[in-house]
């Protein structure tokens, strides 16, 4: 914390105070007096000190930075009210490199270099990086969550995931995900009276995207167990919530609440887990039914052979233990894939072109709206570039937050101080090294051109090193499942306004509006 270097000035300050009083004859002043010179001299000595301070951790300009940080709290303030106004402007002061800021005692540096950003995310440990994923992430998710996990302990977590994402899991996921998205669509589509050419009135997308979104991460992960959805969803939404909150965890704080969210979410999802337990141990031969099914199989397979070798059995086989890591699969999922979900909508609404090929792709691959499979998915391949391509151009982590373990040397002799925040931009990695990164072009991730394999490196929506996303297949065949029935079913337009092409965050990144008409296909 920045503030903790400036405890001698408090020393310095009364030892000025003294000498003051001295010259001026302040003992005639009265208490009151006293204690306001006091405190004024306190505060601007502080507040010169840590421009001095932040200054010198960012070598003297070494690293660009904001002229003048608002004493104390720094940039938290701005950031909290308008965060993508904050991020950008961070972001255009170096736009392939480092730069500096402070966030409520927090030296901040924000990187933008493609190699300097893999290199944060790939050290992670007390050697180097520990993820934070926000400022308030630790107190919203727990320090015990997965994302701040690291070592031996977080790659024997992430290997007993292999399960979870073969292609057998991920036919189950597709087939209940393009369910509930034609329950959705027909929802959407059967709420109100149709104009004249049959379309719906305008309507906000987003969060009728959200209550899907919410639904479908729920049934695929936790499936028949999840009871009280209402409260649930209330529950995590406060989660959500508390990332867009001021760093004040006081009863009635939207920070607060969120804790106090995820705590009741964490019972919720330790008694799931207990259910999917029992009812296998039951029935070894049940077919799996989600996520946690998936991964209880695998647990219990664990679990049965270090007893038979007289061995403990793994941490994170108990309940409390994987209902925090069934928690990271919902907060990885809903907010990222939400965002994503809507910017497809919109993109494609305003690119009958890349409609049209899409429609084309799917009547000669599904001629009779058959149902959607995994191996049907994988022979999608231009559907699979439009969503590749709107990942890179809009993707929806656009950050990931760590803190600096100890001092660290970089390659140009900067040196990040210990607890610093460092904060990797992956939307600037995305915007480097593609030809022409400012358009949307699907093209690009197809042959000839292949930009998905050429500039691989900087294809960082899913991130990279230890904590890569482990559920990148299943959110990308998500987003395919998605456009491949909404493409097919579904005539639909984007109503712009003034704010069409503003971008707000929430935590994500999402159009400022993104309005639609739509109605139903008369055929594919």
């Amino acid at each position: 914390m920045v503030l903790s270097h400036f405890e001698p000035m408090f020393r310095t300050a009364e030892r000025i105070l003294e000498r003051t009083d001295a010259w001026l004859g302040i003992n005639s002043w009265s208490a009151r007096g006293r204690t306001i010179a006091y405190c004024a001299l306190l505060i601007v000595g502080l507040a010169i000190a840590e421009q001095l301070h932040l200054r010198r951790l960012a070598g003297f300009g070494r690293v660009r930075g904001p002229p003048l940080a608002i004493p104390f709290i720094g940039g938290i303030v701005s950031m909290v009210l308008a965060p993508y106004t904050f991020w950008e402007r961070q972001r255009r002061l170096n736009p392939s490199g480092v730069s500096w800021n402070s966030l409520a005692g927090y030296f901040m540096l924000f990187v933008t270099e493609t190699d300097l950003c893999r290199y944060v995310l790939s050290e992670n440990g007390p050697h180097a990086f520990q993820m934070i994923l926000h400022p308030n992430g630790w107190k919203i998710l727990g320090r015990n969550n997965i994302a701040f996990k690291w070592g031996e302990e977080h790659k024997r977590l992430r290997q007993s995931f292999l399960r979870l994402f073969t292609p057998k899991a991920l036919g189950v996921y597709v087939s209940i995900q393009e369910r509930l998205i034609r329950e959705h669509l027909h929802s959407w589509l059967s709420e109100s009276e149709r104009s004249a050419d049959g379309y719906s009135p305008a309507f906000e997308v987003r969060p009728r995207v959200r209550d899907l979104n919410l639904r479908t991460s729920q049934t695929v992960f936790i499936g028949p167990y999840l009871c009280e959805r209402d409260r649930f969803c209330e529950d995590y939404l406060r989660i959500t919530q508390g990332f867009l909150s001021f760093p004040l965890a006081l009863p009635g704080t939207g920070l607060w609440r969120a804790i106090q969210a995820r705590k009741r979410v964490l019972r919720t999802l330790t008694d799931c887990v207990r259910q999917a337990k029992e009812r296998l141990r039951k029935d070894p031969d049940a077919e799996p039914l989600c996520l946690l099914d998936f991964w209880t199989l695998s647990v219990l397979d664990e679990v049965a052979e270090a007893t038979r070798e007289g061995a403990a059995p793994p941490k994170y086989s108990e309940d409390h233990e994987m209902a925090d890591s069934i928690l990271d699969f919902l907060f990885a999922s809903q907010d990222a894939s939400t965002a994503s979900l809507v910017w497809t909508t919109v993109l494609v609404a305003e690119r009958p072109d890349v409609l049209a090929r899409i429609r084309e792709e799917q009547h000669r691959l599904r001629p009779h709206d058959e149902p959607i499979t995994y191996e049907l998915l994988e022979r999608m391949a231009y559907t699979r570039a439009v969503i590749l391509e709107v990942l890179r151009f809009r993707p929806p982590p656009v950050m990931v937050p760590q803190i600096a373990s100890r001092r660290i040397a970089l390659p140009d002799g900067y040196v990040i101080p210990e607890g610093a925040l460092v904060v990797p931009s992956l939307w600037s990695a995305c915007m480097q090294g593609f030809s022409s990164p400012e358009l949307f072009d699907p093209d690009r991730m197809l042959p000839p051109r292949q930009e998905d394999q050429t500039c691989r490196k900087h294809f960082m929506t899913f991130g990279c090193g230890p904590h890569m996303c482990v559920g990148r297949n299943y959110a990308i065949n998500h987003l395919m499942c998605y456009l491949a029935v909404l493409a097919t079913t579904v005539d639909w337009t984007r109503v712009r306004t003034a704010h069409s092409d503003e971008i707000i965050y929430l935590p994500t990144i999402y159009p400022a509006d993104s309005v639609i008409r739509a109605r139903w296909r008369e055929s594919m």
